[in-house]
């Protein structure tokens, strides 16, 4: 049994300090006021392993003790700063977005050029152009040769024209073949798009949603058209969740700042873990990204943050993993198993009879 110093039990009790819990490459270690604690449960070769009971009235809480200089030594403790930062999380709480910018469309050429073009309603709902057709078929080799086609339940993608072709040109099924009683994604040369009809056969449900859209207002090339229109163009596409038939977001005189979309997107996020798909790919825009994106990587290594929030280049896919810390959702994972059936004693072989102070739990 390890015990705690009366005196550093005194500290504990009147401070109340908690190490901050660091992970190295075989256990956690926190500091406080520069003294180095390891916190139970570790491993390590040099110290012997050390088993704490729980009371049944009390919750479980880091129990740190000081570390001798002989023990900090054999220890070789890395620097504080340049210690590694891990994280890990139950599968069922992590989903894995494949994050995809549309392909080229003409109001990206045109604001090129000139970027006052964007408020030109010559470019209202702008379309892929020719090279972003090619994007498309590169980025729909690739998800195929990569067999993330077969691994994604879903696709979320914003409702205008551009990125719904690239939606349904990445992710969609083969050529449409008559006497298939499916509805196409799309229909034949959609949008400009000199395309033949895409079929929605063997392709994940493909689901709408305005919360991923691009900025908002002013710019003619984000405001779309109505949903009757779109449902026209894109059969296969689930427009449900999108409440009014005409743009009733898009305003020709306020454009939506940049807080206003990185909120969008956070609550974007928060949306998707209502869903039950674990794997789902969103297809959306560059602002969109950039904005959303933006909130994350703080406490990540400035490489980390860097990977996270570079901008998009047309029709690029990045997948990340989110990770829901705050019990937003509670769907269960299929392969996990509770284990202990049929049900019988499972005491642990390495349980302790030792008590815990109560020091431990104030």
């Amino acid at each position: 049994m390890v015990s705690i110093p009366s005196g550093q039990r005194q500290i504990y009790r009147e401070r109340k300090l908690t190490p901050t819990p660091i992970m190295t490459n075989n256990l956690f270690i926190g500091f406080v006021n520069h003294n180095y604690f390891i916190t139970i449960p570790f491993f390590s070769s040099n110290i012997k392993r050390h088993h704490l009971q729980r009371p049944s009235s009390s919750r479980i809480i880091p129990f740190s003790f000081p570390i001798s200089s002989s023990i900090r030594s054999s220890l070789a403790l890395p620097d504080m700063d340049t210690a590694p930062s891990q994280g890990l999380y139950p599968l069922r709480r992590c989903k894995t977005i494949h994050l995809v910018r549309h392909a080229q469309g003409i109001h990206n050429v045109a604001g090129e050029l000139d970027h006052s073009a964007y408020l030109s309603p010559d470019l209202f709902d702008a379309h892929l152009t020719p090279l972003g057709w090619q994007q498309v078929d590169n980025l729909r080799k690739h998800v195929h040769s990569s067999g993330l086609s077969k691994r994604i339940e879903l696709v979320i993608v914003s409702p205008l024209l551009r990125t719904m072709q690239t939606a349904v040109g990445v992710f969609g099924g083969e050529v449409y073949v008559d006497g298939i009683d499916v509805p196409p994604l799309m229909v034949k040369n959609a949008g400009k798009s000199s395309r033949p009809t895409i079929s929605s056969l063997n392709s994940p449900p493909f689901v709408a949603v305005e919360l991923c859209r691009e900025h908002l207002g002013v710019h003619w090339c984000d405001k779309r058209r109505s949903t009757t229109e779109y449902k026209q163009l894109f059969p296969g596409i689930d427009f449900s969740l999108i409440e009014s038939d005409d743009d009733i977001l898009w305003k020709p005189d306020v454009r939506e700042a940049n807080e206003e979309l990185a909120a969008r997107g956070l609550k974007f996020l928060n949306w998707l873990w209502t869903r039950k798909e674990k794997e789902i790919a969103v297809v959306t825009h560059s602002g969109f990204l950039i904005h959303t994106l933006g909130a994350f990587g703080n406490d990540c290594h400035p490489t980390v943050k860097s990977e996270i929030c570079r901008p998009f280049n047309n029709c690029e896919l990045r997948s990340v993993v989110i990770v829901d810390r705050s019990m937003i959702s509670s769907n269960p994972l299929s392969i996990d198993h509770p284990g202990n059936i049929p049900c019988g004693p499972d005491v642990p072989s390495d349980n302790g009879n030792e008590e815990i102070p109560d020091a431990l739990f104030k």
